[in-house]
């Protein structure tokens, strides 16, 4: 058993080495060798300065590239995945460390083709994969703002990742089977709004990048679209955004879209985890004009044809234990009745409703058990600056707990969603 195993391994390492001689060899015949390493000028215009400044923001650069209480840009933020840690770079104008040694041409070439300024190929856990669809105009805005942050000396932390993983030759496997350079293309029958939050969406947002189901080798799912994944290495559930069961905002007014992404709550829902980081640091800083546009795109994605599959309309169809029940009905009175009511009705402005809301009933119970452990915090934005939040009950409440009371929570007041087991907790 073991020699067969070792000659299955060795077979796949041949084959794995083939492709990624022959992706090599293709890239090189696309004429991907290293530009020129003549560094730009440090002179910009103001207003092109101020545009890469904008999208900076639209595309949450910080959120990956500055470390919590460290200098901006300097990167270092650990990035976990299924093949291992990487390390966020530093991309503040430092000429040891970061990219002061670096033009134009190389900063467009590392969006657009995922290959750093010595030709080195870029882990797309930088997304690349989203960002070749940015324009050349938006790179070069983009680089003059980076070249105006202050240089940061902190070296790059080197990844972890596992073999063969952490390999040049991987990375050119990975790209032959799962990336191609592309370009944004309008659709002339959409309207110049849906156009431009399509862009932002597809391109700077990087949606996909949580939103998106993934292969067992980290590409997304391109037949999946935007349908919904558990973001690898964090445990949150990023809810489908064309399904209306899930984060599907087809149903809800344009303005409503817009405040959830502007202030991080609206009627139906609010942001939480990764997402509230989103709104934090990203879109509650873009222009009404480019919101309503991410909304107007967003409200028009074409239903899943899985919609509904994943969250059935309620039937009472569930077979619930009747001691877990008991048992998550005592903690919920004793825990959360106060703040979300005897029959989960919330509070209006302070806590949410948890009879018939989605977010409670998704199939997907991630993000409840995440909530009840660690806490959930609204973003701090313009609109919302003293959001209300949910404290953490990991300190108080065990695995069989927040199982128990999240199934008694999830089968109550109109609620027909599966029960949460020991399992589903502990995985999370």
């Amino acid at each position: 058993m073991m020699l067969k195993r070792l000659i299955t391994l060795l077979a796949i390492l041949i084959l794995f080495a083939a492709l990624g001689v022959a992706a090599l060899l293709t890239l090189n015949m696309r004429g991907e060798d290293p530009v020129s390493d003549a560094a730009a000028p440090n002179h910009y215009s103001a207003a092109l300065v101020d545009r890469g400044r904008y999208l900076a923001l639209a595309g949450n650069c910080a959120g990956c590239h500055t470390e919590r209480g460290g200098a901006p840009y300097a990167g270092g933020v650990g990035i976990d995945t299924p093949f291992g840690t990487i390390r966020a770079s530093n991309i503040t104008p430092d000429k040891q460390h970061g990219i002061g040694g670096w033009n134009a041409d190389h900063f467009w070439r590392a969006l657009h083709n995922g290959r750093s300024r010595d030709g080195r190929l870029l882990y797309p856990a930088f997304p690349y994969p989203s960002f070749t669809r940015i324009t050349r105009e938006d790179s070069d805005a983009l680089f003059a703002y980076l070249r105006t942050v202050p240089p940061s000396p902190q070296a790059n932390a080197p990844h972890a990742l596992r073999f063969p993983y952490n390999t040049q030759l991987a990375l050119a496997t990975w790209r032959a089977l799962f990336f191609k350079p592309a370009e944004f293309a309008p659709d002339p029958q959409r309207s110049a709004s849906w156009n431009r939050g399509a862009y932002l969406v597809q391109g700077a947002g990087h949606c996909v990048a949580c939103h998106g189901a993934r292969n067992s080798l980290g590409a997304t799912i391109d037949s999946r679209g935007l349908g919904g994944a558990v973001i690898p290495g964090e445990n949150w559930y990023a809810p489908a955004l064309d399904d209306p069961a899930e984060a599907g905002v087809g149903h809800w007014s344009a303005e409503e879209a817009v405040a959830l992404l502007k202030t991080g709550k609206a009627p139906h829902a609010s942001a939480m985890g990764p997402m509230a980081d989103v709104v934090w640091g990203s879109t509650q800083h873009l222009s009404d004009t480019d919101l309503l546009a991410i909304a107007t795109y967003l409200r028009e994605l074409p239903p899943s044809l899985t919609s509904g599959a994943k969250n059935p309309p309620a039937l009472s169809r569930h077979v619930r234990d009747a001691a877990t029940l008991a048992r998550g009905q005592a903690i919920y009175d004793r825990q959360c009745a106060y703040c979300h009511g005897e029959q989960g009705q919330g509070q209006d402005g302070a806590f949410p409703p948890l009879r018939q809301r989605r977010a409670v009933v998704m199939t997907d119970a991630s993000n409840l058990v995440q909530v009840v452990r660690h806490g959930g915090y609204l973003p701090t934005t313009a609109g919302n600056p003293q959001p209300a939040g949910m404290p953490p009950f990991g300190q108080v409440l065990d695995d069989a707990d927040i199982a128990a009371v999240l199934t008694y929570v999830r089968a109550s007041w109109g609620n027909d969603a599966p029960a949460v087991s020991l399992q589903d907790a502990m995985r999370r």
